[in-house]
């Protein structure tokens, strides 16, 4: 049976390393691609304690060349690649007359940029396989969009639509797509996280410091949502429910209740009923 091969951005820490680490154990050849090259030897050490066949690839996702030399890379040294993980990401949160526009174009450069370049590097492989799988990393923001978070909202977001589009798009070539919407797991992310209102920035951290659920629960789901051929991956059973009452109510009693829970998690009372 042919060993398969998959190729995960920003893979040497949080969803990244939990996704390569369950591909690892299932027998996979695993491919990381990171700019951290402390946590990727680290990573890199823990899959082959498990007896993965491993790489590390620096690989920057802002830049078209750093991707396309993972691409050659996989091509020349594995065959091909049978999964590309467009996991790498950061997070910016303020109000819309806050974050500055430096802030906006680096979080647009990384999480939505960075799935596109992904995406375009990697379909000509797929289409010459007559297989593969992008699975896009987004999030529940991506589909609740909650206030004074409008840079990762609308990046997240963005990355649904694209993925939305190739589902369709890359199916006559046998190319397979998936997008992952989870909300708060503990992870790394607000390591990285630019925020131009302190409040934001605390409760922000606070949500996934102290989340109830791990990285390497979520990489499981994602693994079996996969298995089973799932297009949206939705892995958090309450903000699934606040999707579906979005999509099910008007807009406005949707924005007022969020406005509600928003304030009282951060301590404050609503300062408007909101119209629409």
């Amino acid at each position: 049976m042919k060993t398969k091969r998959i190729f995960i951005t920003g893979g040497a820490s949080g969803l990244g390393r939990a996704l390569a680490e369950n591909y690892a154990l299932a027998g996979w050849q695993v491919c990381i691609g990171d700019l951290n090259d402390v946590r990727a030897a680290e990573t890199l050490a823990a899959l082959e304690a498990i007896g993965a066949v491993c790489q590390y690839l620096k690989c920057d996702v802002t830049k078209e060349s750093d991707l396309a030399k993972a691409e050659a890379w996989l091509q020349k040294n594995w065959n091909g690649v049978d999964i590309v993980v467009n996991n790498a990401g950061v997070a910016a949160s303020g109000g819309i007359e806050e974050l500055s526009m430096t802030d906006w174009e680096w979080i647009v450069d990384i999480n939505l940029l960075g799935v596109v370049r992904g995406c375009k590097v990697f379909t000509p492989m797929f289409k010459r396989q007559r297989s593969g799988q992008f699975i896009n990393i987004a999030s529940m923001a991506g589909l609740i969009h909650p206030p004074m978070m409008s840079a990762y909202n609308a990046t997240k977001a963005s990355v649904v639509a694209l993925s939305e589009t190739l589902y369709a798009e890359l199916a006559p070539h046998g190319i397979k797509v998936s997008v992952v919407c989870p909300a708060f797991f503990r992870t790394n992310l607000a390591e990285t996280q630019r925020a131009a209102n302190p409040d934001v920035e605390r409760l922000t951290t606070k949500l996934v410091n102290k989340a109830k659920v791990s990285a390497d629960e979520i990489a499981k789901k994602v693994k079996k949502a996969v298995e089973q051929g799932d297009f949206h991956i939705l892995t958090h059973k309450t903000e699934r429910n606040i999707w579906l009452f979005k999509r099910a109510v008007p807009y406005r009693v949707y924005a007022a209740a969020v406005a509600r829970q928003t304030a009282k998690m951060m301590g404050k009372k609503p300062v408007a009923k909101v119209s629409g």
